[in-house]
Parts: structure tokens; sequence; C-alpha cells
């Protein structure tokens, strides 16, 4: 089945969710929408509709002009098996005491390491993006700096590997929430994957508004690998969470972002502790005041 997208970019959030949401009464209607930023300080969003017939490229073209959008560039994609694809493009990672792989790489496992199993799927953290390697060795640096954590949560969990290696290196049950019903599938079976149930439990969630992270809190460590605008909206949300002397752990974060982050969380009761630049990707740990 041939699939299509059509790419256009505007400013500002409210501008792109409105002209998301009037594709959606497209025909033929797309067999999905999404908006996301553009993380280079612009203020600017990109718009993607999906199609599996080729979409009305006047409809679109009236769309893009009737809300200042650029015109819609409209592609047609392969057809391609995507999830094996990266399969066989990922290798394993080292990020500290953890080794990340797939299965098909089982047999690669040496001693003496954190083995996380996380296959190809449609959830954010394979181990493989400098954020995600950089909140894995924060945690490993964490723990082996001697840091205790009973009450522990990941914010925006994708496939729950940090929740996973948070499990392995406190014994006790980490709460892993995503707003992605796709994403939090995908960690709770990587959760059985890697031999963790009843030790990680995946959840449905926005930010903290859930009754069992209300009723968990205060937390002793929360990880949030989002993004720098999401990061920031959480501050308030954080200080309410998160007990005295509690880490947090940051990353989704461009370099030239970093300060901003901080920034934010300082009027909240937070104090940086640790900055780890990766490539063009920043990992923060904060303290609680």
């Amino acid at each position: 089945m041939p699939t299509f997208t059509a790419l256009t970019h505007l400013n500002g959030r409210e501008a792109a969710e409105a002209l998301s949401d009037a594709c959606e009464d497209l025909t033929p209607e797309p067999v999905g929408t999404g908006i996301f930023e553009i993380e280079d300080g612009s203020e600017r969003w990109e718009v993607g509709v999906y199609f599996t017939e080729t979409p009305d490229e006047i409809a679109l073209a009236l769309l893009a002009a009737a809300h200042g959008a650029n015109p819609f560039v409209i592609s047609e994609l392969p057809e391609v098996d995507w999830v094996a694809h990266v399969r066989r493009e990922l290798t394993p990672v080292r990020a500290g005491r953890f080794y990340v792989h797939g299965s098909h790489d089982a047999d690669t496992v040496p001693e003496g390491v954190e083995a996380l199993c996380i296959e190809a799927a449609m959830a954010f953290g394979t181990g493989h993006h400098n954020t995600t390697k950089g909140c894995l060795e924060a945690l490993d640096r964490l723990a082996s700096d001697g840091f205790q954590a009973r009450r522990i949560a990941d914010i925006g969990c994708g496939t729950a590997v940090l929740a996973m290696g948070a499990a392995r290196l406190w014994q006790v049950t980490v709460l892993a929430s995503d707003i992605d019903p796709v994403a939090v599938d995908t960690a709770a079976a990587n959760v059985i994957a890697n031999g963790l149930s009843g030790r990680v439990e995946c959840f449905e969630a926005a930010g903290f508004d859930h009754p069992t992270l209300e009723q968990a809190a205060p937390f002793d460590l929360v990880v949030a690998n989002i993004l720098k605008q999401p990061l920031i909206d959480l501050a308030g949300d954080m200080a309410r969470h998160v007990g005295p002397q509690g880490r947090i752990v940051l990353s989704g974060i461009l370099t030239g972002q970093a300060e901003e982050v901080v920034a934010a969380y300082d009027p909240a009761g937070f104090d940086l502790v640790r900055r780890d630049d990766l490539g063009d990707w920043t990992t923060l740990v904060l303290s609680r005041r």
C-alpha cells in the first residue's frame, strides 16, 4: 500500500494545531496528522499529514494559504518495512554499565553488564539517540555515587528503556508513563521481555496527571527525556512531585537550549548538578532544594 506525506511549516503551536485539525476533514481522508516543533529556536512548527491515497493537492494548497503556512510538499514513500530496516541498522550501545541491544544481537552481550533488550518499534528510545544514552549514563553515575532512590518515575517513557535501567539500579518499582498509548503498549512489552514484570509499571498519562503518580509522590528520582518546551512546562509539576534533595534527569534538549531549561527550573527550586553534552544534545541532572 503506497503512503503519501504532505508537510508544511508555519509559526506558532496554535496555528499548527488549527491547520492539523482542518486537514482531518480532507477527502481523501488522511490516516494521520501530527505537529512537531522545529527545535532550532525559530518557534516554527511542522505539520505532517499522511495518506494511503493520492491527496488532493488543490485542497492542501488552499488550506495552507488560509492558515498562513508554506505550501505543502507532497511525497510518495516507497513501501519499506521500516522496523526491519532499523533493526538491521541498529548496533548495540554501551552507556555506562548498560548494554542496549536488539534480540538479533543477544549473543553479543558481554559479561558484567546490565543488558537491556529493546526492539525497533513505534516508540522513542532504542538507546542509540544521544538523549537516551545521556540519560542512561546519568543514571549509572547516580547509582555509582551512592544516590538512593525509593520512589522513581519516568515521564514520557517511550520504550521504557530508562525506567528499566532505573529498575536494574535500584530495587524498587518504577512508574513509567507516556502520553502515547502506542508507546505504553511498547513499554509494557519491553518490560516483560526484559524480565522486569512487577518492577516497572506502565500507564498512559500526560506529565504527572495520573492517580498512581499523585499517590506515589514525592519522588526521589524523576527521568524525563522529552523536548525543551514540555520540560519547561513541567517545571512547576516537578517541584510539586519531587522531594527535597531529589534528583531529576532531563534530556531531549539541544545544547543551545540547555541554559533556558536550567533557568526555568531555578525558580521551581532546582539546582544544576551536572550537564553533559553528547553531540548536539544535552542531559541535565538537577537537585531539588
